[in-house]
C-alpha cells in the first residue's frame, strides 16, 4: 500500500462535481443562458421529485484555520437581519423564473457558522422562504452546528420549522491539534448538543473529523474516535485535510509544512480510523463518509439513490440545486453557476434585481455523460456503459488510462462495467481522474487542487 501511496498521491479534484470548477467554460456562460437552463430543469422535475436549496451563512466570530469555506470573520451581530432580507430578496428572483409554487425537498443551512446567527433569526428565514414554497412529502432539512455556539435553542428553533438532521465539526479532540487550527472546543460541547438534538427529536446527528492535521498523530485520530464511538453519531464525515494555502489565503499558512502528517501518516491514520469506525458499526459510504445502518444515508446507499453534489452525499437527488447567498454554487444538471464571493457585491446585486452569478458552466452533450460516470463511482463505487447513453469519443483513451490501475487491483474491467475494488476505495478520486477528459486536455496552469491522499 505504501508504494500505491507515493504512486498516486497527486493533486486531484474531490468531483462534487463535473467539470471542475477551474475547467468550467466561463466565456459562453452567461446569466441569461443560466436562467434557461434553470426554468427547464424546474419544469422537468419539480413536481417528480421537488429541489434542493443550500444556503450560505458566511459569518463567523474566529478564523478556523483548517476551514477552506467562504467566510466573513466579525463579531458584529447586526449584519444577520440585512444579510436575511437579501437572501429572501435572492429566493424571490428565482421565484420568478418558476411556472408553478416550488416543492423543496432538501435543504441545508451551510457557513460560516449557521449558528453564529440567532435562533429568532434562523426560523425568520426559514419561514420567509416558504412562504411560496410548498415541504416535500419525506423532506430533509439540514445544518451545520458549531458545538461552542449551538444552543438548545438554536436546535429546538430550527427543529420547530422541519430540520431533523444536524452535524457538528468536531475535527480533533487534541488540544495541540485545537490550538493549531484554531478551534478550541471541549468533548463535553460536542457532548452537550449531540444530547440536546436527540432529546429535541433530531433523527440524524452527524460529526466531523479531519485526519491529517498540524501535528496530529495516529493516537490523536484514535482518541478522537473513541471518544466519537461514546456518543455515537448516526453519521460521519471522516477525511482528509485538505491543505491548499496558495488558494485560501493567510488562514493556512498558521504551521509550516513540515507540522502536517507524511501522506504514508495520513493513510495510516485513514486505515487505522476506519477500522475502528467499522468494528463500532459503521459503514463507509462512497467517499470520506460513514452511517450506521439505521442512517438515511446508509438506506441510500443500499438503494442505490446515493448522490453527490456541492452539499457533498445526499440521501436522495434533485435535478435542481438552487443556491443562494454570497458564493453559494448552484446545479440545474444542466448547468453550475457560482454567486459572487463579496458581501457587498452579492448584496448590491441583489438589491438591483440581479442573480448575483459572476461565474458558471452550461454543460455539454458530452459533458453530462462523464458526469454520470464519475457521479456513479463516487456514489456507487462502479459504473457502466452498455447503450448510447452511457458512451462517449474518449472512451477507448480513458479506458487505457485505467489498465494500470486495473494492474494494480484498484479496479475490475469487464467489457461495459468498471468496479472499484476494496483495495482500490481509497483512490476513487485518482480513478474518476481517468474519466476527466477537462483535466487531461489542459491541465491547470498552477496548482489547485489538495492533495489525492
Amino acid at each position: 500500500m505504501c508504494n500505491l501511496i507515493q504512486k498516486y498521491n497527486i493533486p486531484g479534484p474531490r468531483y462534487t462535481s463535473y467539470p471542475t470548477v477551474p475547467f468550467w467554460d466561463i466565456h459562453s456562460f452567461s446569466g441569461k443562458k443560466w436562467e434557461a437552463t434553470v426554468k427547464k430543469s424546474f419544469s422537468e422535475s419539480n413536481a417528480k421529485e421537488g429541489i434542493s436549496l443550500y444556503i450560505h451563512l458566511p459569518f463567523c466570530e474566529s478564523m478556523c484555520t483548517f476551514c477552506g469555506c467562504h467566510k466573513r470573520i466579525t463579531k458584529r451581530h447586526d449584519v444577520e437581519v440585512p444579510y436575511i432580507n437579501t437572501l429572501l430578496k435572492e429566493w424571490s428572483l428565482y421565484l420568478e423564473l418558476f411556472d408553478e409554487r416550488p416543492v423543496v425537498k432538501e435543504l441545508h443551512l451551510g457557513g460560516g457558522t449557521p449558528t453564529f446567527f440567532s435562533p429568532e433569526n434562523l426560523k425568520m428565514l426559514i419561514n420567509g422562504l416558504f412562504r411560496k414554497a410548498d415541504r416535500a412529502e419525506g423532506y430533509e432539512f439540514s445544518f451545520e452546528g458549531h458545538p461552542n455556539n449551538t444552543t438548545k435553542e438554536h436546535l429546538q428553533a430550527l427543529y420547530d420549522v422541519g430540520f431533523r438532521r444536524v452535524s457538528f465539526g468536531v475535527q480533533d479532540y487534541n488540544e495541540t491539534v485545537q490550538k493549531a487550527i484554531h478551534r478550541v472546543q471541549s468533548f463535553e460541547n460536542v457532548k452537550n448538543v449531540t444530547d440536546w438534538a436527540r432529546e429535541i427529536g433530531y433523527t440524524s446527528v452527524g460529526h466531523d473529523i479531519i485526519f491529517g492535521l498540524p501535528h496530529q498523530t495516529l493516537e490523536h485520530v484514535l482518541e478522537t474516535i473513541a471518544k466519537t464511538k461514546s456518543l455515537m453519531p448516526d453519521r460521519l464525515a471522516f477525511y482528509s485535510y485538505a491543505h491548499v494555502p496558495w488558494l485560501k489565503g493567510n488562514g493556512q499558512r498558521g504551521y509550516k509544512d513540515s507540522d502536517l502528517p507524511s501522506a504514508e501518516q495520513k493513510r495510516q491514520q485513514y486505515e487505522a480510523g476506519k477500522l475502528e469506525l467499522a468494528k463500532a458499526g459503521y459503514v463507509e459510504i462512497g467517499m470520506d463518509h460513514f452511517a450506521l445502518e439505521t442512517d438515511s444515508l446508509y438506506h441510500s446507499m443500499q438503494n442505490k439513490k446515493l448522490h453527490r453534489n456541492f452539499m457533498g452525499y445526499t440521501a436522495s437527488k434533485t435535478q435542481l440545486m438552487v443556491g443562494l447567498g454570497a458564493s453559494s454554487i448552484s446545479d440545474s444538471w444542466y448547468g453550475f453557476a457560482q454567486n459572487v464571493k463579496s458581501l457587498e457585491e452579492y448584496q448590491h446585486l441583489v438589491e438591483n434585481n440581479i442573480i448575483p452569478i459572476f461565474r458558471g458552466h452550461i454543460l455539454t452533450d458530452e459533458d453530462i455523460v462523464i458526469r454520470k460516470h464519475i457521479l456513479n463511482l463516487m456514489c456507487q463505487l462502479e459504473t457502466i456503459w452498455f447503450g448510447e447513453s452511457m458512451q462517449f469519443k474518449a472512451l477507448p483513451v480513458v479506458m487505457d488510462r485505467l489498465k494500470e490501475m486495473e494492474e494494480d487491483g484498484l479496479l475490475e474491467i469487464t467489457p461495459y462495467q468498471l468496479r472499484i475494488t476494496q483495495k482500490g476505495r481509497p483512490f476513487v478520486r485518482n480513478i474518476c481522474m481517468a474519466f476527466d477528459i477537462k483535466l487531461h486536455e489542459k491541465a491547470p496552469e498552477t496548482r489547485l487542487f489538495s492533495m489525492t491522499i
